[in-house]
């Protein structure tokens, strides 16, 4: 498992952040794209210029109906036309939108409906329990549209095989651009590698869908932090039951069933043919597929349990976190796949 940054690293980062960022509702008749494709927000007589992420320019062009292709292409090769065509899109079918920014820059654009759970809230109201439960800080880390944290706890242990011991943990993750929801995801992390694999059909999910804001006068609204930290305590609490849920000792119990399971499922294709299909099923680069077959052979164990290994060994060996992140859920996912699937790719 990648380890990230500390966890005190973690926590100086979102309470920096805390100080510089700010959302607004903004009507799009009082945001203007200029031709350096910086987005000018105005309130009267006041203006800002924000400079975009990526990604908040790829929510830009869904929301405006772009295609993407052509969107980046402009913004490359002709700035002064994209600016035009959406600013014409803007203006024409004018909306409330809300913008969050960063350090001076719009790094979303989002439904006025965006209910922000902020990042620094969520670990604040939440880490503590996790804490209380005897868990572990094994990685964390923020990407560039997720919050990762991943914990063990050692009250929970069991052998999947006699000697390669596996423990119960959870990811707790959360966007606050608009990536995905809040998730609380189980996790069993393996000592004698320490891989983890995300189980991800057992997850809360909770999706950033809050009240209108109608109720707001003029063309921008600023979100006080304070308004948005009473409205989400009670659901804080509920992420909070469902740490709880998830390290408990009958899921944990299952999990290990299932991996057991997993460990007596040979695989009848040879290696190359078996990566070869777990390639084209989940669309894996090159040199994932050199890596997932370079580990299966390496630890000779040619089972569903050897592939899942394989998979989140992998992980390890891939530069970026949120990467490193999808195929330990990959695995998750592999453990999972009904044995009809499961057969198509591991039959000779």
């Amino acid at each position: 498992m990648k380890t990230g940054r500390s966890l005190s690293a973690l926590a100086n980062e979102l309470e920096r952040q805390m100080e510089t960022k700010r959302d607004y509702i903004a009507d799009t008749s009082a945001l203007t794209m200029l031709p350096n494709t910086k987005l000018e927000m105005r309130n009267g007589d006041m203006g800002q210029d924000l400079g975009l992420t990526d990604y908040a320019h790829g929510q830009v062009a869904s929301r405006v109906k772009i295609p993407k292709v052509y969107y980046d292409r402009m913004r490359e090769n002709a700035p002064a036309l994209l600016a035009d065509n959406v600013n014409h899109w803007f203006h024409k079918n004018p909306e409330k939108r809300m913008v969050r920014t960063l350090d001076d820059t719009a790094r979303a654009f989002l439904s006025d409906r965006y209910r922000p759970i902020d990042n620094y809230d969520l670990l604040d109201a939440v880490l503590p329990r996790i804490l209380e439960l005897g868990c572990d800080v094994q990685s964390c880390e923020l990407t560039q549209t997720r919050m990762y944290l991943k914990v063990t706890t050692p009250r929970l242990t069991a052998d999947v095989k006699k000697g390669d011991v596996v423990q119960a943990g959870l990811v707790l993750s959360n966007s606050e651009i608009g990536a995905g929801s809040v998730r609380v995801e189980p996790l069993m992390f393996r000592l004698v590698c320490l891989n983890g694999m995300i189980i991800n059909d057992a997850s809360l999910k909770k999706y950033h869908v809050g009240k209108l804001a109608e109720q707001m006068e003029g063309q921008v609204q600023f979100y006080r932090h304070e308004t948005m930290a009473a409205d989400n305590k009670a659901f804080f609490m509920k992420v909070t039951d469902t740490v709880n849920g998830v390290l408990q000792q009958d899921v944990f119990d299952g999990f290990v069933r299932r991996l057991r399971e997993t460990a007596a499922e040979v695989v009848e294709a040879d290696p190359v043919t078996l990566v070869d299909n777990v390639t084209d099923r989940f669309l894996l680069k090159d040199d994932e597929r050199s890596g997932i077959l370079k580990h299966l052979t390496t630890g000779g164990d040619l089972t569903r349990y050897g592939l899942i290994q394989a998979v989140t060994r992998t992980s390890q060996d891939v530069d970026d976190y949120q990467r490193a992140t999808d195929l330990e859920t990959l695995g998750g996912s592999i453990m999972e796949l009904p044995r009809r699937d499961w057969a198509a790719l591991a039959a000779a």
